[in-house]
């Protein structure tokens, strides 16, 4: 019974394979299905099996198979062209004609870096412009080429004669995206926080308006020896030396007088800086500035403008109780009208690369958040584009290795004289690299928080002038300061954070820079590979970094009862 019942099964299957193969033949020239041939044994005979699918139905099989990463083969964006991600895998090259959709999951390189088979893998973010970011583009050739309206000059601007002839012989004529939306604001009276991108000139953002205005009223100022006439705030001693440079050769022609004061070297120092006629400017790190205020060496009921700047250093937990302490001592303006005239009080630009988190909560003690304008910088938190970053996955033992290989590589004549800085994440670890660098016969400069100020005083100074090519610090030498001559930066400790790893890759690429530079980062840890995940989607993406502060935010009602318990950081 089985046998016949199978043999009729068969004879049935073959029956309807020809009307199949019949009706195949009908519909042979349709362009709406696809077919698929397979061969089925019936017997000792043979017989053709033809399996029709409708076109839509196989793209959509095949669409969902990409989709799903099963043919990762069909998806590769590898194109000719310039590359924007060059990866030690080919296939996770990314051109810089393709950017990765927001919703679009991104093929990272670093993908497997926290496997122990992973040490020797990199990836490189290509630069994809050779022109500044933030440099205007009515100020080039381009712009009177095609027809653009006259360049904005700093003339237009309304500053006085003194202030741009004093420029144009710094060899600066036009200003910079950030300066042509912060200056005329600051000109107004209005209180401004202004957060753009590292090199894009934000010191003189503050100090033209700023002595423009003591310029003009310089004739009516009272003798008061306590009472300087603005004031800016800097977390470093360093910082504080460089703006006080610039401060004083925009001032020299309109007589003003320009004084700094940094911590770390005793009470003597700081009483000797107030000594004599009140400065016009004072330049000042918040442990001194509060060791002067204490002692009433300093006044600053009169002030007609206090600056703020590398902001989100200042509000930093390190620090906020001190600036807290000095902006309880100041009186703010909470509109334009209350900066002249008799009791005035004083003009508030609070000035960072990246937005200051925090900055509600202690402003509102101060004045009314509403009156402060933001001005923030189109690439803010982004990557710089014009800047090349590599990435390697490298074993702790191996880094030093590494290191020497990049600074030894380059011969003389093509670095050109151009500095070298090495970052680390701790003071220690700046002594031991130093060692280590002196035992291999690299000649170098070190600079970190812990030294005494004696052993500070000029370190940076010997590194900008070229007596020494190379530089290993912490993050002390990544807020602010100006380095024009440096080429290479390389992160020997990767940055606990996207904040500090933009301040330390801005230390390239900035306004007066012969070469947009490079930077190196060493990637050894796991949370190490986090971070650089970030910033690789980030730079896929054509995306800000995530998890940044963007705006000002009303404080909540129990701010004001927060207590920062934490260490004051050394200045």
């Amino acid at each position: 019974m089985f046998c016949l019942g199978a043999r009729k099964c068969v004879l049935n299957s073959m029956s309807a394979l020809k009307l199949l193969r019949s009706h195949t033949a009908s519909t042979a020239g349709c362009r709406f299905f696809a077919t698929k041939r397979g061969v089925t044994s019936a017997g000792d005979g043979k017989q053709e099996t033809v399996i029709r699918i409708p076109r839509q139905m196989q793209a959509r099989i095949d669409n969902v198979k990409q989709i799903k990463g099963k043919r990762l083969e069909k998806v590769s964006t590898t194109k000719a062209g310039k590359l924007l991600i060059v990866s030690k895998h080919s296939k996770l090259n990314q051109p810089a004609s393709y950017t990765l959709g927001k919703f679009d999951r991104p093929h990272l390189a670093s993908e497997g870096w926290k496997h122990n088979k992973s040490f020797g893998d990199f990836f490189t973010i290509n630069s994809t412009q050779k022109d500044l970011p933030f440099v205007t583009v009515a100020g080039g050739k381009e712009g009177e080429e095609k027809g653009v309206e006259k360049a904005v000059t700093f003339k237009s601007l309304g500053l006085c004669q003194e202030l741009t002839e004093a420029l144009q012989a710094m060899g600066i004529v036009y200003p910079t995206t950030v300066q042509l939306q912060t200056i005329p604001k600051l000109l107004k009276g209005k209180n401004v926080l202004c957060a753009a991108e590292t090199g894009s000139g934000k010191t003189l953002c503050y100090l033209l308006p700023l002595i423009h205005k003591l310029s003009l009223n310089r004739y009516e100022r009272e003798s008061n020896s306590q009472a300087p006439q603005s004031v800016v705030l800097v977390p470093s001693r360093e910082l504080a030396d460089q703006v006080k440079a610039v401060a004083k050769s925009l001032g020299a022609p309109s007589g003003l007088v320009v004084r700094n004061v940094g911590g770390g070297r005793g009470i003597g120092n700081v009483k000797l800086a107030f000594s004599g006629s009140s400065p016009d400017i004072l330049i000042a790190t918040p442990g001194a500035l509060w060791k002067a205020l204490r002692r009433n060496y300093v006044d600053l009921s009169d002030l007609s403008c206090f600056v703020m700047d590398e902001a989100d250093t200042l509000f930093d937990e390190s620090f906020a109780e001190l600036v807290e302490s000095i902006l309880l001592q100041t009186q703010v303006a909470s509109d334009p009208s209350e900066t002249v005239g008799l009791g005035r009080k004083a003009q508030l630009v609070v000035i960072g690369a990246t937005f200051p988190g925090g900055v509600g909560e202690l402003l509102k003690q101060v004045t009314d958040l509403g009156s402060i304008v933001t001005v923030k910088s189109k690439r803010l938190h982004h990557l710089m584009p014009h800047v090349k970053q590599a990435f390697l996955k490298v074993r702790g033992a191996e880094k030093l290795v590494e290191l020497l290989q990049i600074i030894r590589t380059p011969a003389a004549a093509d670095r050109d004289g151009a500095g070298v800085l090495v970052f680390c994440n701790s003071a220690s670890t700046v002594n031991w690299l130093g060692y280590l660098l002196d035992d291999h016969g690299v000649k170098h400069a070190r600079l970190q928080g812990q030294m005494p100020a004696v052993m500070r005083a000029g370190i940076f100074n010997t590194f900008q002038k070229g007596l020494v090519d190379v530089l290993v610090c912490t993050d002390i030498a990544s807020r602010g300061l100006d380095t024009q001559r440096v080429k290479t930066v390389i992160n020997y400790d990767f940055p606990p954070s996207h904040t500090d790893y933009l301040h330390r890759a801005g230390r390239v690429g900035r306004m007066g820079s012969k070469s947009p530079g490079s930077v190196v980062s060493f990637v050894t840890h796991p949370w190490d590979v986090e971070l650089v995940q970030k910033i690789e989607t980030a730079a896929r993406r054509r995306a800000s970094l995530p998890g940044m502060e963007s705006a000002i935010h009303q404080p909540s009602p129990k701010a004001h009862l927060t207590q920062f318990d934490s260490d004051v950081k050394t200045e």
